[in-house]
């Protein structure tokens, strides 16, 4: 008995100093992965987590290709999709549904997790939040939303640019691995303030690229001060019922309602679809100009910090013979835009061993629009 006793005090006594030094949100994250069978977080892991509700209030059904399912996809790319554990693997062709093939239980109505595609999606809202005058320029410093930011050594000239672009300077190493680094905390944690206001800055702001989602939580701060309203009730009213999304999505938030906007919108393949077709027309849909095109063609325009291959929230390729550029998600999520050929390939799925060796980009994206563009072109 006075065994178990102390065995039961030590636990407790471990469990107080993890709470006291900062990392409760790890028993979050055990409770939301190990005791559930996951590694670690995963594509269907959204009901585990607050959210808001993105409305569609106008649903509108992709048009089918007259060639829709009629070709199968050849053994080279199915084999590279098995392997990778696709969920779902859709093709977009002059604006209509062409390819369109689940995997693992997955259909058209499953929600799953964009990861960080949403980091495109935030810098969309910033750019529709400049367009109606709610931002007054891309260059206002963040500090002028957070005054905390004005003595914050190395961020006193923090940019909202330089946050759209991964030039902010700040501490914060992208690992998705070690529990105890800020992705860790942002993911599994119940305040997103902590997790980045708390960030020291190592350098000045706009003097290197450096791919981090804290900068993109911080830019979702400044971007949901200036309209006033939650993320995911902007995104409804500016994008997903413009563009006719079919069904609702979701966006995980923290205990206080703020979105994590470097990750974790979750919706179907379909309606991720219909954001790639948006900048394949040029911010169109119909007639209607739903996004500024000067504005877009910053996010698709390479930043030379970023050795030609970031843009604003985009991953680009001009390197390739078939130049595209594309939404990017942990675990391969892939909104891919090739716009000489007037393609946009989707790409959901858990590949948890993705290998960047093209010059820190994924080296399926390039394969498969290398070789869907053959297949189908």
């Amino acid at each position: 008995m006075t065994i178990v006793f102390y065995f039961i005090a030590f636990i407790v006594a471990v469990a107080a100093l993890i709470y006291l030094s900062g990392y409760g949100y790890l028993f979050s994250g055990i409770s939301k992965t190990y005791l559930r069978g996951k590694s670690s977080a995963n594509i269907d892991d959204g009901k585990f987590f607050t959210k808001n509700i993105i409305h569609s209030t106008t649903p509108v059904k992709w048009n089918k290709h007259s060639e829709y399912n009629k070709k199968d996809l050849p053994k080279n790319i199915v084999d590279d999709l098995i392997h990778s554990n696709t969920a779902s693997f859709l093709v977009i062709k002059d604006g209509k549904l062409l390819h369109e093939q689940y995997w693992k239980g997955y259909h058209k109505i499953s929600l799953t997790n964009s990861f960080s595609m949403a980091k495109a999606v935030t810098v969309m809202l910033l750019g529709k939040a400049l367009e109606e005058g709610k931002i007054k320029k891309i260059d206002d410093k963040f500090s002028d939303y957070f005054d905390e930011f004005k003595t914050k050594p190395s961020a006193e000239n923090l940019t909202l640019r330089n946050l759209a672009q991964m030039e902010s300077g700040m501490d914060w190493s992208e690992d998705y691995k070690n529990p105890f680094l800020p992705n860790a905390r942002a993911y599994y944690g119940n305040s997103l303030i902590n997790a980045t206001f708390t960030r020291r800055f190592k350098e000045k702001s706009g003097e290197r690229f450096e791919y981090q989602s804290g900068s993109t939580q911080l830019l979702g701060f400044a971007v949901k001060k200036a309209v006033n309203k939650t993320l995911s009730s902007y995104l409804s009213e500016k994008f997903w019922t413009p563009l006719g999304m079919e069904q609702n999505a979701i966006w995980s938030t923290d205990q206080s309602g703020m979105e994590k906007t470097y990750c974790c919108i979750h919706a179907t393949s379909r309606d991720f679809a219909k954001l790639g077709q948006l900048f394949i027309d040029d911010g169109k849909v119909d007639d209607k100009q739903i996004l500024d095109l000067d504005f877009i063609k910053q996010m698709r325009t390479p930043t030379e910090k970023s050795d030609e291959i970031y843009g604003m929230g985009f991953w680009i390729n001009h390197d390739n013979p078939i130049k595209h550029y594309y939404f990017l998600g942990l675990q391969g999520q892939y909104i891919i835009m090739i716009p000489e050929h007037k393609m946009v390939i989707v790409r959901t799925g858990s590949y948890n061993n993705l290998p960047k060796t093209d010059r820190g980009r994924p080296d399926q994206v390039k394969f498969l629009v290398n070789e869907t563009v053959k297949h189908f072109a």
